[in-house]
């Protein structure tokens, strides 16, 4: 588990801005154990996840929470975010800098975390670098139970920042040795073909999704939601063996051909039946992460099978990298301390 650290100071506060988070070099094989150990901690009860809540205002807009507290490791973490997929393309919802080039960001977010003990605040941290660290841990944990081990083709559908986390957490976890890069603009698809180059692998980028995916050992889609988007992704492609982790809830996947999978996987089917939108017709699950580390559904069994892991985010995994990144913060002396 992760470690208990002193009790904290109730006084304050420590702020961690991204620049911070960066310099903790948390190690990707650590994220993915951590996340891996809050699932079994609720397992056994000594967790608690809430359900998310959201509001969607428009097609474009998306505001949402998410809460978990645990008692060992002794903390409670409420993270807040917003979601517009106009400010990279402008029209009437877009921010003050949107249009064509993308220049606004499209999510931003905030983590508080308490000492579950005082249930007093201890820290305030960017949420951004928490989303994309846990998700790509969360795809990592899945991969560790439905991924050929000797994965070394991986291919992107989205070249954002998901694609670059996700991107460093498997080159740290498989013996990559290709990426596969499609995305909306040029300039992102070359951004991660240039990062996967100095990573010492080959890229190539294009604008075919079957090219994309089609000998991929491993694929994550991670195209952000917006009223123009049409499903353009054929499960059919896959090759037989290949894990595809459907970061953007399937959005980008056409829903018919999800027959293609031979199993499918979800983060958590208490969370998600309380969905006022379902991600997929819950029939089809066999099962959640939870379902995995308490060994009630097996790994990979076939070299063939071909198998998705479809999922919106877990709090608890908002609460493993919190801890990780306030733990080691402490220990470095790293942020601002302000004044509560």
């Amino acid at each position: 588990m992760i470690g208990v650290s002193t009790m904290a100071n109730t006084t304050q506060l420590r702020y961690l801005a991204r620049a911070d988070m960066e310099a903790l070099a948390l190690d990707p094989a650590r994220i993915a154990e951590a996340i891996r150990d809050m699932c079994v901690g609720r397992e056994r009860g000594q967790i608690l996840n809430a359900p998310k809540s959201a509001i969607r205002p428009d097609a474009d807009r998306l505001f949402m929470s998410t809460l978990s507290v645990s008692e060992d490791p002794p903390y409670m973490t409420v993270k807040s975010l917003g979601m517009n997929a106009a400010n990279a393309t402008g029209g009437p919802n877009g921010g003050p800098n949107g249009g064509p080039n993308g220049n606004t960001d499209i999510i931003g977010s905030l983590v508080t975390l308490f000492d579950s003990r005082t249930a007093m605040p201890v820290a305030v941290m960017d949420g951004d670098w928490i989303t994309a660290l846990r998700t790509a841990g969360l795809s990592a944990v899945a991969a560790g139970q439905f991924a050929k081990p000797q994965s070394s083709v991986i291919a992107f559908i989205g070249c954002g920042t998901q694609a670059v986390a996700h991107l460093d957490m498997f080159n740290a976890l498989y013996p990559l040795r290709e990426i596969r890069a499609l995305g909306r603009g040029a300039q992102r698809r070359d951004a991660l073909c240039a990062h996967a180059e100095s990573l010492g692998l080959t890229a190539t980028s294009t604008t075919d999704a079957r090219d994309a995916i089609t000998g991929a050992d491993i694929v994550i889609s991670s195209v952000p939601g917006s009223a123009e988007l049409t499903p353009f992704v054929d499960a059919n492609w896959l090759s037989p063996g290949a894990f595809a982790s459907l970061v953007d809830l399937g959005r980008s996947w056409m829903k018919d051909t999800y027959t293609a999978f031979d199993r499918i996987v979800i983060e958590d089917l208490e969370q998600e039946a309380t969905m006022a939108e379902p991600m997929l017709d819950l029939a089809r699950v066999e099962g959640d992460l939870g379902d995995t580390v308490a060994g009630r559904i097996p790994g990979r069994q076939s070299d063939t099978d071909r198998i998705a892991f479809i999922f919106r985010g877990l709090a608890i995994a908002d609460l493993a990298l919190a801890v990780l990144a306030y733990e080691r913060a402490v220990e470095l002396g790293a942020g601002s301390l302000l004044e509560r």
